[in-house]
């Protein structure tokens, strides 16, 4: 939409543009990532609505972005009812966090398992269990059955984290954990929307729901005490989270602290990079001309060998194709924050106490900082293109102090994964199979992505 159809707001005022309409309001419950696009469009980079009770203005614009989350960041914290919504499954872990002294000890303590000299040493631990994934995809090429690549994404990077993060094999646990975060997830979003009667009430639906937390923790519990039996001597995150201790008391983490830190690892740590590779292969599908410029650099550069880290730096095209696929589908596809103080974003005052939320979806969309917008084009992840683009145009990571902590740890992960399946084999969409976005804690393919495994 051109900014002429924009609705006008009069360029001098400085009060927010805001959304009254109730019946449009209502579009948000339905599809919340196409009415925070549109509604951007129409009122153009701030507006403000109401969320049930709560006033929230939403930006779109990386001035706005970048205040929010580094130029003063110290004046929003994340106690809002979208990290909220999500603490009966994640509770206090780095994710859901408000922050202050409680979140800035956690990150400190974490942060070493997550350094780029560290994660280099983790290439190896991706591409056996890559490796590993295609050995069991032979058969299903072979006969031509028809696989969910959501869900084999899903297993492969769930198996990936628990190696890397914690030296454990989960493969027997993936599936166990893998459904009942589905059925968790999806019943939070439904209950979002209808948030009545609350979670303590035994409905059957809130029963459902509590018995697949049980589910996730007895996971999650039965990897902390496989560790703290075997007494290892392993250098990884685990490890690092059993034997911190606190400056003041000496004391370690409790097995609550030690859960939540745990289920936010091993669910963020997957589901997001598994969700974006999902949507890599999809896009690939329909977009031949850039899945052969993929298969000619992969082809030129490893020669049918297992790619390794080192080989990254000359697969420019393949971390290019990533990157656009989480432009168009972002993994984390709105992010919140709520002000503590007063404070003013361009010339808007915004007051304390104030919701503020951006859609990386729709800002990853604005057709002032891409040049083809709605279009799967790795080319706006050129060198020349990236330099002319503000930095927070592109968040799928977030930014800031609050950035990702697995931020490199996902990229190279993705890259590998990628290259080492694109080596190997085309993917073809199952003819009819419906594909569509669903926003719940990431961006998800509703139905799944059904596919026809062809080898290279």
């Amino acid at each position: 939409m051109s900014d002429t159809t924009r609705i006008k707001i009069d360029t001098v005022s400085t009060s927010i543009p805001e959304l009254r309409s109730m019946s449009r309001l209502r579009e948000l419950q339905h599809n919340p990532l196409e009415f925070l696009s549109t509604l951007t469009q129409e009122y153009g980079d701030i507006v403000q609505i109401k969320l049930f009770f709560w006033p929230v203005v939403i930006i779109n614009h990386p001035d706005y972005i970048k205040h929010v989350l580094q130029e003063n960041y110290r004046n929003y914290d994340k106690n809002v009812p979208i990290f909220n919504l999500f603490r009966p499954i994640l509770g206090n872990g780095l994710v859901t966090n408000y922050g202050g002294e409680s979140w800035l000890r956690q990150r400190r303590l974490m942060q070493p398992a997550f350094h780029r000299q560290r994660t280099a040493t983790l290439g190896q631990i991706i591409t056996t269990a890559t490796q590993q994934q295609l050995q069991s995809w032979k058969y299903l090429a072979r006969e031509q059955k028809s696989v969910d690549v959501a869900e084999e994404m899903m297993h492969l990077t769930l198996n990936i984290v628990g190696h890397s993060l914690f030296s454990l094999d989960i493969t027997s646990k993936t599936n166990t954990f893998g459904n009942a975060f589905s059925q968790a997830n999806a019943f939070l979003l439904e209950y979002f929307n209808r948030p009545f009667p609350p979670l303590s009430v035994p409905t059957r639906r809130n029963r459902g729901f509590q018995k697949n937390v049980r589910t996730l923790d007895k996971v999650v519990y039965e990897i902390v005490q496989q560790r703290r039996s075997r007494q290892s001597q392993e250098e990884d995150l685990l490890s690092m989270l059993i034997e911190a201790r606190d400056e003041e008391t000496g004391e370690g983490m409790s097995d609550q602290q030690l859960r939540d830190e745990v289920m936010t690892l091993l669910i963020a740590g997957h589901e997001t990079v598994a969700n974006a590779l999902a949507w890599s292969w999809y896009l690939l599908s329909q977009h031949p001309e850039v899945e052969q410029r993929l298969h000619n650099e992969l082809d030129q550069v490893l020669a049918g060998r297992t790619p390794t880290m080192e080989d990254l730096p000359q697969l420019p095209y393949t971390r290019m194709v990533f990157e656009e696929a989480m432009r168009l589908y972002p993994p984390v596809w709105i992010i919140m924050r709520k002000s503590l103080g007063e404070d003013t974003i361009g010339k808007y005052p915004l007051p304390a106490n104030t919701y503020v939320a951006w859609s990386t979806y729709a800002m990853h969309r604005h057709p002032d900082f891409w040049e083809q917008p709605e279009k799967f084009y790795p080319e706006h992840f050129s060198a020349e293109q990236v330099a002319r683009r503000p930095r927070h145009a592109y968040i799928p990571f977030s930014h800031g102090p609050r950035i990702c902590i697995g931020n490199n740890f996902a990229m190279l992960e993705a890259q590998l994964v990628l290259a080492s399946i694109a080596q190997r084999y085309h993917m073809e969409l199952v003819p009819g199979h419906p594909v569509e976005p669903n926003p719940l804690m990431t961006l998800s393919p509703r139905h799944g992505i059904l596919m026809k495994l062809h080898h290279r």
